[in-house]
C-alpha cells in the first residue's frame, strides 16, 4: 500500500524522551521491551525489520525489541512500493518473522491496531506519494540470513563452524529507496533527529540497489499534472555481491568473493527479478507509486549509473555511465537518443589529451574479478569517468574523476548536445574525492557533494571511505575576473556536515529544499533556502554526546538539513541543522557508505534574490538597422541561437547564445536599450565559451524589449580609435514573470 501523505502529522516524542524510555526498557508508549540474544560468536547482520523489530544481533549481546501485535501484512505489489511500517510511537503489523516471532496481543488493543491499519490503507490509495518538498533518499537495504530463525524450517540456524557472513544476503524485503515527508520538522533546528511520518518505500527486491535520482516535470499525456514521477538508477556504490547455486543443500545460494563460472549477481543487487540490470533506470509513478523499468543502458556490464538529470526545457533525461564514461541522452519514454563522450570530445578543449574508453568490463565469472577490489569491476578510466550530471541554464554540468573537475556542455535548441564542452573549475577540497552530485540554487550558487572512494567489505559494513567528504558551494565571479581561468570563484564555501571531528561526513548526495520557518515548518514561498545532503555517522561525537543525546540517537546515517546561509565557520558543530535517519535503525555506528543520493521535489516561482531559470519568453527574428546592411552577399555577421532568462538579485537577466556565421571573430558585446523607459546593461568582460549576459530593468513582464547590440573584438577596441563593430537590433520577448522581491511572510 502507499503511505498516507494526508495523515495527521505530529512531532512525536522528542529524542530525549525516547532515549530515556529505551534506557528504562520501555518504548515511547510505555510498553515493555523484551531482551533478545542469539548464539554464535560475531556480529552477523545489521538491519531493523520493516516493523521496527530488530533483525540483526551480535552474539551474546543483550538487545531490546518492542512488543508488537501479530498481523499478516497486506501486499503492496499492485503499487510497486510499500508503506514503511515503523512509525515511532505507534504499533504496526510485522510482515516477517525471521530472527524472532512477533508476540500476539488481543482485545481492544489488537482491534484498534487492525482498524487503524485498514483505514490508513484505504486513505493512502486515494492520494499521491509526491508533494512539494518531498525528499527521496537512496541507501543500502540491509542484510538477512534467510530462514535463520524459522522454527518451521529444518534448515534454521547455522551448523557449527559456518561463518555467518557467508550465509548473509541482501535483504530484498527492505527498501533501497524511500520518499520522506519533511514538511514539519517539529521545532527549531538544534542538531536533533527528526521523526518523520512513515516514508513511502520501494524495496531492493523490486529495483535492486540504486543511487542517482531525478524527478520529471509531471507532464501526463501532454497535460501538466503538478505531480512528478521519480527516477532511480542502478548502482555499484553499495557494493557488488555475487553468488553461485546452492551447493550444501541449506536452501541458500553460495556467496563468492571472486569470479567463478556460474556466478550471478545476488538477488537485490540490480532488481533482476523485474528484468533489471546494472544499466537500468527505474520509474516510480508519483501518483500511484507503481514501479516500472524506464530505460536500460545495455552496454553497462556492472559499474552502474553515476547519476541522473532531467532537462525540463526539452523534456529529456541524461545519465552518466560509469562503465563507458559516456553521458546518455534519453527521450521522455526512456529511448536512448545519443551520447556525449567527455574523454574524447571534452578533454582536448582544455588542452588535455583525449582518452578513449579502454573497453574494460565487469566479468563476474572471470577469476580476475574480486568483489572487494573495485579496480576489477570494469569502471572506465578515472580521466573520463563522469559521475554527477545536472541541467542548469541551458547547459549540462557534469563532474569528472576523483580529482574532481566540473565541466559543462551546451544543450542546443533542439535538445541535442551543442558540441561546446568547457572546463568550469577544478574542485578545491581537502581530499581528491569524486563529486557524485551537483545542484544549483536560484542565486547562482553551485553545490557539490563528495563521496569517498568505492569500497566493498565482505561483511557489508563499508561501501565508501567515509569521514572526509565535503559539501561545498561555488559562486560565479561578479564581475568576471579576466585574470582567473575560471568564471567561478577560486575558493568555495563549505558546510559543516555531521558532528564527528572535521564535520566532513558527506555520503555524496546534495540538493536544495524550500525554506523552513522558526518552528521547522516548510515555507514553499521561498524556493532554495535549505541545503539537504546525505551523510554517515551524522550525530556521532563522544565529546558532544551529553548534549547530543537530548536530540535522539547518535548513530544516524541519513540526511542533514541546513539553512543555506550557514556556511563555515557558522554552524560548527552543526547544531543549526536537522537530521533524518534513512532506515530508523540506530545500533550500527560503524557502517560507512550505506546512504546514497537525495533529491527534493521543489517546484518554484521566479522571484528576485534568486538565480532562477524562467520558462517562456524568447526572441523574434533579429533585424539589422538600415544604415548597417551586410556588405555585398556576405551572410550576417551575427546570429542568435538561443536566449535563456533568469531572475537574479539585479532583476531580469538574459543569457544570449550568439553565433558568428561569417567568421567575424567577435568576442565582446555592448548592449543598449532601444525601448523607452527600459534600461539594458552588459558586463565589461566576457569569458570564452560563456553566453553573453545582459540585465534588463524597467520593463513590463511580457513586453518586447528592443536591444541594440554591438559585436566586436576586444583586441580591436584595445588599440584605440575606431574599431569594427557588427551591429544589430534584437527584439526580446521577456517572460510574463515579474522578478519581484521575495516574500518571507508566507
Amino acid at each position: 500500500m502507499t503511505r498516507n501523505p494526508e495523515a495527521p502529522r505530529s512531532p512525536g516524542a522528542t529524542g530525549a524522551q525516547r532515549g530515556h524510555r529505551l534506557r528504562d526498557e520501555v518504548d515511547a508508549l510505555g510498553f515493555r521491551l523484551l531482551p533478545l540474544t542469539l548464539p554464535g560468536g560475531r556480529r552477523i547482520v545489521n538491519k531493523r525489520k520493516i516493523d521496527n523489530s530488530i533483525k540483526d544481533e551480535r552474539a551474546g549481546t543483550l538487545r531490546l525489541a518492542r512488543l508488537w501485535a501479530a498481523k499478516t501484512g497486506g501486499s503492496s505489489d499492485g503499487f510497486g512500493g510499500s508503506s514503511m511500517s515503523r512509525d515511532r510511537g505507534s504499533f504496526v503489523a510485522s510482515r516477517t518473522a525471521r530472527l524472532r516471532r512477533p508476540i500476539a496481543v488481543s482485545g481492544i488493543l489488537a482491534l484498534a491496531l487492525s482498524a487503524g491499519l485498514w483505514l490508513g490503507t484505504a486513505k493512502a490509495q486515494e492520494t499521491r506519494i509526491i508533494y512539494p518538498g518531498s525528499m527521496a533518499v537512496t541507501g543500502f537495504p540491509g542484510t538477512v540470513i534467510p530462514d535463520f530463525g524459522s522454527p518451521d524450517s529444518e534448515k534454521g540456524g547455522l551448523p557449527p563452524g559456518v561463518d555467518p557472513v557467508d550465509e548473509t544476503f541482501i535483504d530484498t524485503s527492505q527498501a533501497s529507496l524511500r520518499i520522506f515527508d519533511v514538511s514539519r520538522l517539529g521545532g527549531p533546528a538544534s542538531g536533533q533527529l527528526v521523526y518523520t511520518p512513515p516514508p513511502f518505500e520501494v524495496t531492493a527486491g523490486q529495483i535492486g540497489e540504486v543511487f542517482g535520482l531525478t524527478y520529471d516535470d509531471g507532464m501526463r499525456d501532454g497535460v501538466p499534472s503538478g505531480i512528478p514521477n521519480l527516477y532511480a538508477a542502478a548502482t555499484s556504490l553499495h557494493g557488488i555481491e555475487i553468488v553461485t547455486p546452492d551447493a550444501d543443500e541449506d536452501g541458500r545460494p553460495e556467496r563468492q568473493r571472486h569470479g567463478i563460472v556460474g556466478a550471478v549477481f545476488m538477488d537485490g543487487q540490480f532488481g533482476t527479478e523485474n528484468g533489471g540490470g546494472p544499466g537500468t533506470i527505474w520509474k516510480v509513478d508519483g501518483i500511484t507509486g507503481a514501479v516500472s523499468k524506464f530505460a536500460d543502458i545495455d552496454t553497462n556490464s556492472g559499474p552502474g549509473i553515476g547519476n541522473l538529470a532531467f532537462d525540463p526545457t526539452h523534456r529529456q533525461f541524461f545519465a552518466s555511465d560509469l562503465d563507458t564514461g559516456l553521458i546518455h541522452r534519453m527521450d521522455p519514454d526512456g529511448n536512448l537518443i545519443d551520447t556525449f563522450d567527455h574523454g574524447v570530445a571534452g578533454r582536448p578543449v582544455h588542452g588535455l589529451a583525449p582518452v578513449a574508453d579502454d573497453g574494460a568490463v565487469m566479468d563476474i565469472q572471470a577469476a580476475a574479478f574480486d568483489s572487494e577490489d573495485p579496480g576489477t569491476w570494469g569502471y572506465t578510466q578515472d580521466a573520463r569517468r563522469v559521475w554527477a550530471v545536472a541541467y542548469h541554464g541551458g547547459r549540462l554540468y557534469y563532474s569528472v574523476g576523483e580529482k574532481a573537475e566540473i565541466w559543462s556542455v551546451g544543450i542546443a535548441s533542439d535538445g541535442s548536445f551543442a558540441g561546446d564542452p568547457r572546463w568550469e573549475l577544478t574542485v578545491k577540497a581537502e581530499k581528491d574525492y569524486a563529486v557524485t552530485d551537483i545542484a544549483f540554487d536560484n542565486k547562482g550558487f553551485m553545490y557539490l557533494a563528495q563521496r569517498g572512494p568505492v569500497e566493498n567489505r565482505y561483511d557489508y559494513s563499508r561501501f565508501a571511505d567515509s569521514g572526509q567528504g565535503e559539501v561545498i558551494r561555488y559562486q560565479r565571479e561578479d564581475p568576471d575576473d579576466p585574470a582567473t581561468e575560471s568564471v567561478w570563484v577560486e575558493v568555495p564555501q563549505e558546510y559543516a556536515i555531521g558532528f564527528p571531528q572535521g564535520n566532513r561526513q558527506s555520503a555524496g548526495g546534495v540538493d536544495l529544499q524550500y525554506r523552513y520557518d522558526g518552528e521547522g515548518n516548510l515555507d514553499t514561498g521561498v524556493c532554495t533556502d535549505t541545503v539537504v545532503n546525505t551523510g554517515d555517522k551524522l550525530r556521532d561525537n563522544p565529546e558532544l554526546a551529553e548534549r547530543l543525546v537530548a536530540g535522539g540517537p547518535l548513530a544516524v546515517h541519513g540526511v542533514q538539513l541546513t539553512p543555506s546561509a550557514l556556511v563555515k565557520p557558522a554552524n560548527v558543530p552543526p547544531f543549526g541543522s536537522w537530521f533524518v535517519d534513512f532506515d530508523g535503525y540506530f545500533e550500527d555506528p560503524d557502517v560507512q557508505g550505506h546512504v546514497g543520493d537525495v533529491r527534493v521535489w521543489r517546484p518554484c516561482e521566479g522571484r528576485a534574490g534568486y538565480y532562477e531559470d524562467i520558462p517562456g519568453g524568447g526572441y523574434l527574428p533579429p533585424f539589422y538597422p538600415p544604415d548597417f546592411p551586410p556588405p555585398g552577399n556576405l551572410p550576417p555577421c551575427l546570429d542568435i541561437e538561443d536566449v535563456q532568462y533568469f531572475c537574479t538579485p539585479r532583476g531580469l537577466q538574459a543569457d544570449l547564445y550568439l553565433k558568428d556565421p561569417a567568421g567575424f571573430g567577435g568576442d565582446s558585446i555592448k548592449a543598449q536599450s532601444k525601448t523607452p523607459g527600459v534600461a539594458v546593461t552588459s558586463p565589461m568582460s566576457h569569458a570564452p565559451g560563456k553566453p553573453y549576459t545582459i540585465d534588463i530593468t524597467g520593463h513590463n513582464p511580457g513586453e518586447t524589449v528592443n536591444v541594440g547590440l554591438c559585436f566586436y573584438r576586444k583586441s580591436d577596441q584595445d588599440k584605440g580609435g575606431y574599431y569594427p563593430c557588427c551591429k544589430m537590433t534584437l527584439p526580446l520577448r521577456t517572460p510574463a514573470v515579474s522578478c519581484e522581491a521575495p516574500r518571507r511572510d508566507r
